[in-house]
Order: C-alpha cells, then sequence, then structure tokens
C-alpha cells in the first residue's frame, strides 16, 4: 500500500557532507557520527548503512541502549558505537558483550559497569562524562576525587577508558560565550587530573557540530557530529562565523534530505469562502485550492498554518487554512493545471524553487533539530 508521503536520501549530499567535515576536522580527529532521534528523522536503518558504505564512517554515535541495539543490528559490517545518553543497568551486559562504548555520567553507573564487566569476563568501554558547567549530566569535581578515581584506580582490569568528554550548553550561540568560556576552564583542570592519576584517556572529547567549527582548540583528537552531516548549520551565527574564518562569500552544506508527497485532489472555492476548520482563512477571490494528504499527524507542524510553503510544478504554493492532522490545503492561484497525483515537494527543490528545513523554522520558530527528528518513523525513507 501507497503511504501519502516518501522521505528520500541523496548519497551526493552524503559524500559532498562527509568530504566538507574530513577536510574541516582533518586527518588526526575522529569524527562521530551522531544518529540519534532516528538519524535526526533521516531513517536510522535507512541512512546509517548509507553512511557506513561510504567506507569513511567510523564511528557512530547514539543517546541510548535502544537506539545502539538498532543500529548494531541494521548495520552489515560492524563500526564502533557510543551512547551518550540513557542505558539501563539491565542494558549494559548487552552493550559489554557487544562492544558498545557508553557514557559514564555518574558514579552508579561506574560501580554497574565495573560489576557487569566482572561478571563477563570482559572490558567495559567507556566514556567518563565531566560536569563541566551544562548542570544537567556528567560527574562533578567533588565526586571525580572522592569516589570516581578511587573506583578507577581499583578496577582497571574492567574497563578501557575509550574517553573523556563533556558537552557545551549552546555553542551555537555567542551570548553564551561566558558560560563556555568557563567550561573549556574546568574540563582541562579535570583533564589534568585524569593525567596525575595515570589515567589516560584514548579520545578527548568536548565538541558538537557547533563547537567543532566554533572551538578549533577543543576538537582534540574527537568531535561528536551531528546536524552538520546531514547538511544543517546549527545556527546561522554558525555558518557566518565559518564564512568569515575562511573568508568566503557563500558556502552551503548539502541537505540529505527530501520530503514529498501527491496532490489528494483539487477543490474549487467561491470568493468569501472558507478554507478548513474554523475561520483562519477566507478566500479573497474565486480560487482554486490542492489537498494535501499530510498533516501534523505526519510531521507538517501545525504551526505551519496559513505561513507554510509547498512546490508543485516548480512553483512555490503557500499552505493555507489550518494543517489539520492528515491533511493541509494549498493555495493553486498561480500554478494552472494541477491535477490529483501530481508531486508536491514539502522538503526538497525543484528548478530555482526550494523549501528548505530552515524555512520551516524561520516559520513556525522551531530548530531544525526539532522539525527533522519529528519526521515519523512509518513515513517510508528511499535512498537516490
Amino acid at each position: 500500500m501507497r503511504h501519502t508521503s516518501q522521505i528520500i536520501l541523496s548519497r551526493k549530499a552524503l559524500a559532498f557532507n562527509i568530504d566538507f567535515l574530513e577536510k574541516e576536522m582533518g586527518s588526526d580527529v575522529l569524527i562521530s557520527y551522531v544518529v540519534k532521534g532516528n538519524a535526526y528523522g533521516h531513517g536510522l536503518e535507512m541512512y546509517a548503512p548509507l553512511a557506513a558504505a561510504t567506507g569513511r564512517v567510523k564511528h557512530f554515535s547514539v543517546f541510548s541502549a535502544d537506539e545502539a541495539k538498532r543500529l548494531y543490528n541494521c548495520l552489515v559490517e560492524p563500526v564502533p558505537i557510543m551512547i551518550m545518553g540513557f542505558i539501563s543497568h539491565k542494558d549494559l551486559a548487552w552493550a559489554i558483550e557487544h562492544n558498545i562504548e557508553f557514557f559514564v555520567s555518574d558514579v552508579l553507573r561506574l560501580q554497574e559497569a565495573i560489576k557487569t564487566a566482572r561478571q563477563l569476563n570482559k572490558k567495559a568501554l567507556i566514556h567518563i562524562e565531566l560536569e563541566t558547567g551544562m548542570n544537567r549530566t556528567g560527574v562533578n569535581e567533588a565526586a571525580l576525587f572522592q569516589e570516581v578515581f578511587p573506583l578507577l584506580q581499583a578496577h582497571r582490569e574492567w574497563y578501557h577508558l575509550k574517553g573523556l568528554c563533556t558537552h557545551f550548553a549552546g555553542a551555537e550561540n555567542i551570548a553564551n560565550y561566558v558560560r563556555l568560556s568557563k567550561q573549556k576552564e574546568v574540563f582541562s583542570d579535570l583533564r589534568r587530573q585524569f593525567e596525575q592519576q595515570n589515567l589516560h584517556p584514548e579520545y578527548i572529547h568536548t565538541c558538537c557540530s557547533a563547537a567543532a567549527i566554533r572551538f578549533e582548540d577543543m576538537r582534540f583528537n574527537m568531535v561528536r557530529i551531528g546536524i552538520l552531516q546531514y547538511g544543517f548549520w546549527p545556527s546561522q551565527e554558525i555558518k557566518l562565523e565559518y564564512l568569515r574564518r575562511h573568508n568566503l562569500q557563500s558556502f552551503n552544506l548539502k541537505r540529505v534530505l527530501s520530503w514529498k508527497t501527491e496532490v489528494m485532489s483539487v477543490e474549487k472555492v467561491s470568493m468569501g469562502e472558507f478554507i478548513g476548520y474554523g475561520t483562519s482563512y477566507q478566500a479573497a477571490q474565486d480560487m482554486e485550492v490542492a489537498v494535501i494528504p499530510v498533516g501534523y499527524a505526519n510531521g507538517y507542524s501545525r504551526a505551519l498554518s496559513n505561513s507554510g510553503r509547498v512546490i508543485i510544478h516548480g512553483i512555490r504554493a503557500g499552505v493555507i487554512g489550518t494543517v489539520n492532522m492528515n491533511v493541509l490545503m494549498a493555495d493553486l492561484t498561480n500554478i494552472p493545471e494541477v491535477k490529483p497525483g501530481d508531486e508536491v515537494i514539502l522538503i526538497g527543490e525543484e528548478g530555482d524553487c526550494e523549501v528548505s528545513v530552515s524555512s520551516f523554522g524561520e516559520l513556525s520558530n522551531q530548530l531544525n533539530y526539532e522539525l527533522l527528528s519529528r519526521l515519523p518513523l512509518d513515513v517510508p525513507r528511499s535512498v537516490e
């Protein structure tokens, strides 16, 4: 049965973005490709094998153990996987048995990891996450000296210290400069404490996409790249900073994802009639309207009512009326001869017209990240 819409991933766009990342980060920096949130809405089971097939993706990161299992099961050849967030104690055995790396963000997880590793007679692959000022997750300085260092010293045979890391609290925004500068100082101080304890992590990593562009000095030998690989900048501010630093007038990443559907029906509406639910849009003239079988249940935000854009016949059309659960309407005033079955581009381009995810964000006050990750799991994904 045909779904109401489909998502298409571009091999060429992904290859372009990987080229950019490898050149920008340098050969000495391992790029961990972050595929949490269903690969930022691109579809984990479709996107991850596509990325791995390039032969250039040497490391993946996910948020949780369930994402790690999905990723592990869909890869043709094994690629190292790191869990940056949630992993229950009962899932530690699976992670250790399958060589899955994971963040240790508190003393209890470290204790359980050591206990489980001993039971399995196999080392846990751990990354110690440090609390440096984000106040979300991470081991703080007091716990580090009182409990974490003693545990690490006493149980060296049950873990491999794969990494030492932290996360910056909003690197995409210069308004956070003072807070981030303090985080950099705290991390550097705590890192020295590890060296003094004769604890030497294989990787040091602090940077997400925004921080990797903004803080070249904090890339160390590993970065965690999410939004950039999919062809989006973390913010316009980060893009402008990159252009300024490289003395470029323009440079664009390539959007990997396109989202398409088709016209369900074409309706004639008389001047003065209201369109859709309520009275949010009144026809100012006799007009034709395309009914499109995608709504907020399908990932098209209700906030785009009377403001979104779609492309039909290579022409941009405005979304009119309230976006319904499963349907939206588009104004065909400037687009003649539209009929049921004609292609509708929700995200993508045709000719000189483009509807980007960032344009969604500007129209609805939502982030690229949020809009992408809300694309439903059941929308079919394919590769071209």
